[in-house]
């Protein structure tokens, strides 16, 4: 049995292993640490748009960046479709060690859609929030609800996808995610001020976008070359329950 030095030493450097070997766990964790980081960015930037523009107080401030969550909330309905499509694919696995078990890479239909909902939500509120008040407050906010279904659709997507891609080893996949989600949730917000401040709420809107919309190749790259990419990584093969 391991000694406790020992499986600390492997729970601190297989995670850190992955995350710089693994094309997969490096490409996720840009990927969720970005939308992770953007929900934190959301809290400066929607007190700029609604209490400097709109002149609301704090509370009514509170209450738009609640739509955040009214995303989330609309993006967990569309869990049924993504298991009951997940476990379709199960009749088309022809894989020879895993026949008839659900396709990993059937995670991540839905997360395609919701991650260019996700890119356009960021082009909505940067564009909804230039008129500086004189635009009707439900067109940014419905940018921000547009991009909390995005971020939900990242988050589950990978949580999902890493736990059946590594099976041994998702606790590991995760955990090198989370280092990137939590550095990126700390640096990301301090741009915010500089940032829409420089660039106005439009174009700053525009780059966070196009960053998303680059980003969503991600899941499209998984889904078309998924099997031959777990063919070759060591981590996959070796993670295996049989």
């Amino acid at each position: 049995m391991p000694s406790a030095w020992e499986r600390l030493k492997t729970s601190t450097t297989r995670p850190t292993r992955m995350l710089i070997t693994e094309p997969v766990v490096t490409f996720f964790t840009l990927w969720v640490s970005f939308a992770w980081g953007i929900l934190f960015l959301f809290f400066d930037s929607v007190y700029l748009t609604f209490h400097e523009d709109y002149k609301w107080d704090i509370f009514t401030v509170g209450l738009a960046e609640l739509s955040i969550l009214v995303g989330a909330i609309i993006g967990l309905t569309f869990n049924p479709i993504q298991d009951a499509m997940y476990k379709q694919s199960a009749k088309r696995n022809k894989e020879a060690d895993t026949p008839g078990k659900p396709i990993p890479e059937a995670r991540l239909y839905t997360s395609i859609p919701g991650s260019l909902l996700f890119a356009g939500g960021l082009f909505w509120y940067g564009w909804g929030s230039v008129g500086r008040g004189s635009v009707h407050w439900i067109v940014p906010t419905l940018g921000i609800g547009c991009t909390g279904i995005g971020i939900y659709s990242v988050l589950m997507t990978v949580i999902n996808y890493l736990t059946d891609a590594y099976e041994r080893y998702a606790a590991s996949a995760l955990s090198a995610t989370s280092l990137g989600r939590n550095v990126m949730s700390g640096l990301l917000p301090l741009s915010s001020p500089a940032l829409f401040e420089h660039l106005g709420f439009g174009w700053a809107g525009t780059l966070l976008g196009f960053i998303g919309v680059a980003l969503s190749i991600v899941p499209v790259v998984l889904v078309l070359k998924g099997p031959e990419i777990r063919q070759r990584s060591p981590f996959m093969q070796e993670s295996t329950f049989d």
